[in-house]
């Protein structure tokens, strides 16, 4: 099926219109690209405009096997007028998106041998039985260093390549350390799919993890962020990711036949690590299920779209985004903040660290121990030096019961 990509201006933005004859395929397919939105305005998907975005959308849409038409975004680049585009029929500047001091890292498309060695990769990958997540990541990065290295034959690329490319990606990427990660294992899992290439796969090296603590809202945070969550859907959402501990994929993923009030449990299918869990429902969430089933009365998905397919993680971002404002939470917090949360309290709340590990779907101990260094209950148990300085002298000199530092010691 076509998709047709078209400039318009929406919100006083330069983006980029992505539309198609109504397909609920496409629909997930593209809904699953970070910085993709729907707008009611212009009755399309979008993307706000950059060199980079676009080249990521278009090699997205291609390695789903769709058919891109971007003729009027050819046509009308040059001077970047919009035709009967939005509502009020507006023209994007006359002056072009990008101006010539700017430099542009766009890829070009695959050679058609690296179009072919691509898709063997994929089916690789999809006989090892990764996710789909997995192998979205991975292909991504294995088709954007196959079009970096140009018209060179696979056969001929070595380690150099690699080097050039990851120094590329993380210079104009900025990429994350877990992102970093990602990339080098997606080149291991090429190199040991096309021996014929010179790409010695134990030679590439991926950083040491980052050792950060995760951050973590009080319980007093957590009800404030609820508390300002108006819209119901809303509200229930991130009630669920708070009180349950999911994973923010494992939420969309929720079907209705998931959940068992009668025994207070939600059973996950096939979360991370193709791992099966039972979790907990909390007691004060059901009657808020209650409340949210009978208003919105979803069909399939706990949560779902105005069209009846999956709710989209960007629109859960945005409002727990709006909801951290109007409670004035100055922490940067995400959806796995919740989860993060969900576990220090369990820890704080006397919860033995087997259970939390069972209930979060961690494989190794190892990683639900990073809650014991964030955890209030242990650390507020170990007494400053200063303090039993303080005290100290306070037990010599009797007239002083309590010493403040706002006092002459």
């Amino acid at each position: 099926m076509e998709i047709l990509l078209e400039p318009v201006t929406h919100r006083n933005k330069e983006c980029i219109a992505v539309r198609f004859q109504y397909n609920t395929k496409i629909k997930e397919y593209l809904s699953e690209f970070p910085g993709v939105y729907w707008s009611k305005t212009i009755k399309s998907f979008y993307i706000i405009y950059s060199p980079r975005a676009l080249d990521f959308l278009l090699t997205y849409l291609k390695e789903g096997n769709y058919t891109v038409n971007d003729s009027a975004y050819t046509r009308t680049k040059k001077n970047f007028k919009t035709p009967h585009n939005t509502r009020k029929d507006r023209k994007l500047p006359e002056k072009p998106i990008v101006t010539p001091k700017k430099v542009v890292n766009v890829l070009p498309d695959f050679t058609s041998e690296k179009k072919v060695i691509f898709q063997q990769y994929i089916q690789y990958l999809n006989g090892k039985r990764y996710s789909k997540s997995t192998i979205q990541v991975y292909g991504g990065f294995v088709s954007e260093f196959l079009r970096f290295t140009r018209t060179k034959k696979v056969s001929t690329l070595t380690e150099e390549d690699v080097r050039l490319y990851i120094e590329w990606a993380v210079r104009t990427k900025k990429y994350s350390i877990s992102t970093h990660r990602q990339l080098v294992s997606g080149l291991k899992h090429f190199a040991v799919f096309f021996p014929e290439c010179n790409i010695d796969e134990e030679k590439l090296v991926r950083p040491n993890k980052s050792k950060l603590l995760p951050t973590v809202l009080s319980q007093e945070e957590a009800i404030d962020l609820l508390r300002v969550t108006k819209n119901l859907k809303h509200r229930t959402v991130l009630a669920l990711l708070y009180s349950a501990g999911l994973r923010i994929g494992e939420l969309l993923d929720l079907k209705l036949n998931s959940f068992d009030l009668d025994r207070r449990q939600i059973f996950i299918r096939n979360g991370k690590g193709r791992k099966d869990r039972v979790v907990l429902l909390a007691e004060s969430f059901i009657p808020l299920f209650k409340n949210y089933f009978m208003t919105y009365q979803p069909k399939v998905y706990f949560v779902e779209n105005p069209s009846g397919g999956k709710y989209s993680s960007g629109s859960i971002r945005k409002f727990l985004n709006k909801s951290c404002r109007l409670a004035r939470i100055k922490k940067y917090v995400t959806p796995h903040t919740l989860r993060h949360s969900y576990a220090t309290h369990l820890l704080e709340n006397g919860t033995d660290l087997r259970y939390i590990q069972a209930l979060l779907g961690h494989s190794k101990p190892e990683t639900t121990m990073i809650y014991t260094h964030v955890a209030k209950k242990d650390l507020m148990a170990i007494k400053s030096p200063l303090d039993s300085a303080l005290l100290a002298i306070a037990n010599q000199d009797k007239s002083h019961q309590k010493l403040f530092l706002s006092d002459n010691i």
